[in-house]
């Protein structure tokens, strides 16, 4: 039993037991003191924190976190768990900041037209045989063989670390399509 329920307690027991005795200067003072404990216990008590209520829509729209999460998911499915919930933290935050209350529901369809634009070229990507894959990867090895070495070096490791919304296998033929090849001069 907590020190507030001992204390209201004790003053009610004390209150019941002598009711006669009630100007016993030693009753008043075991009263004041029970009354003093429970002042000073209900002063200490932490005060009760209303945890805010979790977003259930985007302030100013029709849009719950769980359907841009799912968007993400959906979307970006070639990304691991944990990059698919840097986007939605990222995201999440932007929304939630008083500042972009003018254009949070700009955001989200921009948002909403990207993602859905990258899942119909994944898809489609997906789609291509493996000789028309590798057609796209020569053509891309042209594209990219004048890149200066820095920029090269950043796309190689946007490929390895799986960024690009592009099958996996397609991905590896990327990948080598950025690698010198055996007979080019060095």
């Amino acid at each position: 039993m907590s020190r507030l329920g001992r204390g209201v307690l004790f003053v009610a027991l004390l209150a019941s037991a002598w009711p006669a005795r009630a100007a016993d200067p030693m009753l008043m003072f075991l009263l004041s003191v029970a009354r003093e404990i429970i002042t000073n216990a209900i002063a200490s008590q932490p005060a009760q924190t209303v945890a805010p209520e979790p977003v259930l829509t985007y302030p100013g729209t029709a849009v719950e976190p769980a359907h841009l999460r799912r968007l993400i998911d959906d979307s970006f499915f070639y990304l691991s768990q944990a990059q698919r919930g840097e986007i939605f933290d990222s995201l999440h935050a932007e929304l939630m900041k008083p500042k972009n209350a003018a254009v949070r529901g700009a955001m989200i369809e921009y948002f909403a037209e990207r993602a859905l634009q990258v899942r119909a070229a994944q898809l489609r990507l997906a789609q291509l045989s493996y000789r028309e894959k590798q057609l796209l990867a020569e053509e891309f090895r042209r594209e990219t063989a004048a890149i200066p070495g820095d920029e090269r070096a950043h796309l190689h490791e946007i490929l390895e670390r799986r960024l690009l919304p592009v099958p996996s296998d397609l991905n590896q033929l990327l990948l080598a399509a950025l690698e010198p090849s055996p007979d080019a001069p060095r």
